[in-house]
């Protein structure tokens, strides 16, 4: 029973978190603005002030937020570039669940102008293409689109990614030098919604995010997270 409690605060503060997080990322809350006091945010989230707290430190650890006794919190000014990608599996164990995933398509695939200038590679280049759902309690957590790059990830061609998740075992096997990332909201086109049991037109949290090595380009990939998940960035490189 305390191991499903705990499983539940920590999926409370992830929740919490990402809201905060979407108000700050589409400009609700401005850099250097002060944020409400975790009492309110206690009433409006119907949680607990320990887990509202818990939800304002991932923020702070990550740089969103800049925590200062007395003087409040406040969203930073400059937030720093430094992340971690998190391993999803991860993710579903900690908040309590049974972690599962599922690859839906995987191929050598020409990329599209879109991708080639995301990646800085010329258009019509074969690169891996995959997609997968990542599931907690059987239930769609999230989706990915995902590109990878043979050329900047020695190996992959011996790795069966049906049975290890790329997200895991890129971030194990493959660091990164560099790294864009970039939220946004999204309509659940028919495909998100069908994979994420979402409905058609739902707005939900996408996560675009490229990463670069020596050797050039290793993987770009669109996330969209069911509604209510949350995702948790700090420095290693799925």
């Amino acid at each position: 029973m305390t191991g499903k409690r705990s499983g539940s605060a920590v999926a409370k503060a992830q929740a919490i978190a990402a809201e905060v997080r979407r108000r700050i990322v589409e400009r609700q809350w401005r850099h250097g603005d002060r944020i409400p006091d975790e009492a309110d945010l206690a009433i409006e989230f119907d949680a607990a002030r320990a887990t509202v707290n818990k939800a304002l430190q991932m923020l702070a650890d990550e740089g969103f937020l800049d925590r200062r006794r007395r003087a409040g919190t406040r969203v930073a000014i400059h937030h720093k570039a430094v992340f971690a990608i998190p391993v999803v599996r991860e993710q579903v164990e900690q908040a309590g669940m049974a972690y599962s995933h599922r690859v839906v398509a995987y191929r050598q695939s020409p990329i599209p102008a879109e991708i080639a200038a995301r990646l800085a590679l010329p258009e019509g280049e074969v690169l891996v293409h995959m997609r997968a759902v990542h599931y907690g309690d059987g239930r769609p957590f999230q989706i990915e689109d995902r590109w990878l790059n043979p050329q900047a990830v020695p190996g992959l061609e011996k790795v069966d990614l049906g049975r290890f998740n790329a997200n895991e075992w890129l971030v194990l096997n493959t660091p990164y030098l560099h790294a864009d990332l970039a939220f946004s909201a999204e309509n659940a086109d028919r495909r998100d919604a069908r994979l994420l049991g979402a409905r058609h037109g739902e707005a939900l949290l996408v996560l675009h995010r490229t990463t670069w090595n020596d050797l050039g380009p290793i993987t770009t990939v669109r996330v969209a997270f069911h509604p209510g998940h949350f995702v948790s960035t700090e420095g290693r490189s799925g």
